[in-house]
């Protein structure tokens, strides 16, 4: 791909933002980033283009609110508004628009399209598109007082995902188990760096259901399947979702997944769900090994002296509560879990959300948790 002009990377940061659907004004500031601070008539002109196309995406009503914004905006400026722009912004308010807003109320879902940005000399980087571009088509959740906090993008995910593009080396022909996979963000970029094997898993079945629909927007073939499937193709990476409430999975459910490495993201929340969560990273972190007649047995401690690594779990969060996150580290403890805060070792190494200010990387931290 030919070098982009920083006016190029400018508008690109602001078509970005608005595809993310990130606060209006953060889309308005970094326009003004591509103009020198004010909004002239070809920033204008990019916003109604940009605009026209938003409500094929079912996303009109976001659209509107950032025509209104972008109309104050000049106007308190004494700049002058374009007549294109008027007229965008009175489609939006007129009665079809009124009935998109309406539909889009009931159905309390909206399209946000995350586009993980490569800079300039990451061409050779593994993950690293042609177009130096990642574009991830979400499913999400407007409501999130309403049990719909599954289907929202929160921090912790966006830096998981980071954390996977930017180091493949530990993913790729990796079986990867996510737990709590929300909208499918980090399954999709787990997919991406050809991980040998990804199981997605959520105990809400309404999040469960809304991101098999975000593995189809992304072209990724999923079943419901749990464990074994011979005969597949070595290339292709396995996705599997799989409905999984974490106080009723069984031990021996869980020893058949596997997994070489755990994720999950945000997770470290609910003081009453804690227990169940440790128990189910327990059975994930167990190495299974067969014995004589086939059956599957775990190990608890290091396999490395079998010539086998031993699995490692990496959880995201922002730590929101000190004694909810103490709490957690009690019960590692008592587990015989080792967590370790491999944040500064493992950043990652590029900034692939440059334009995403809703998004604060410093809050979220990166745990990786073992046996001892």
């Amino acid at each position: 791909m030919a070098a982009v002009t920083e006016a190029e990377a400018q508008y690109l940061h602001v078509l970005s933002a608005f595809l993310a659907m990130e606060p209006v004004n953060s889309v308005i500031s970094l326009a003004r980033g591509c103009t020198g601070g004010s909004i002239t008539d070809s920033a204008q002109r990019f916003f109604w283009e940009i605009c026209v196309k938003a409500s094929a995406n079912g996303n009109g009503s976001y659209a509107k609110k950032l025509l209104k914004k972008l109309i104050n905006v000049v106007e308190l400026e004494n700049g002058e508004v374009l007549d294109e722009v008027y007229e965008e912004y009175a489609l939006y308010m007129s009665a079809s628009s009124s009935k998109e807003d309406t539909l889009v109320k009931e159905n309390r879902r909206i399209t946000k399209f995350i586009s993980f940005l490569f800079p300039e000399g990451s061409y050779n980087h593994p993950s690293c598109p042609r177009s130096r571009k990642l574009v991830i088509p979400l499913q999400c959740s407007l409501n999130m007082l309403e049990g719909d906090t599954g289907c929202c993008i929160w921090p912790s995910s966006l830096f998981l995902s980071e954390f996977v593009l930017s180091f493949p080396e530990l993913f790729t022909n990796k079986a990867c188990f996510e737990v709590g996979s929300g909208v499918g963000l980090v399954g999709i970029c787990l997919a991406h760096v050809k991980a040998k094997k990804v199981i997605l898993t959520d105990g809400d079945l309404l999040t469960l259901s809304n991101m098999k629909l975000n593995l189809e927007r992304n072209h990724l073939n999923y079943d419901d399947e749990s464990p074994k499937q011979p005969g597949e193709a070595a290339h292709t990476t396995r996705v599997k979702c799989i409905h999984l409430p974490w106080e009723t999975a069984s031990e021996s459910e869980l020893s058949e997944y596997c997994p070489d490495i755990v994720l999950g993201a945000d997770v470290i929340y609910d003081p009453s769900c804690l227990p169940h969560l440790l128990r189910v990273l327990v059975a994930l972190l167990r190495k299974p090994t067969k014995t004589d007649n086939g059956s599957l047995k775990t190990e608890d401690k290091d396999t490395t002296q079998q010539g086998r690594s031993p699995v490692v779990a990496y959880i995201a969060s922002v730590i929101r509560n000190a004694d909810t996150f103490n709490a957690f580290l009690t019960l590692v403890d008592q587990m015989d879990l080792s967590v370790t805060d491999v944040t500064a070792e493992l950043r990652p190494r590029f900034e692939l959300l440059p334009y995403m200010h809703s998004y604060d990387r410093s809050s979220v931290k990166l745990f990786s948790i073992s046996f001892r």
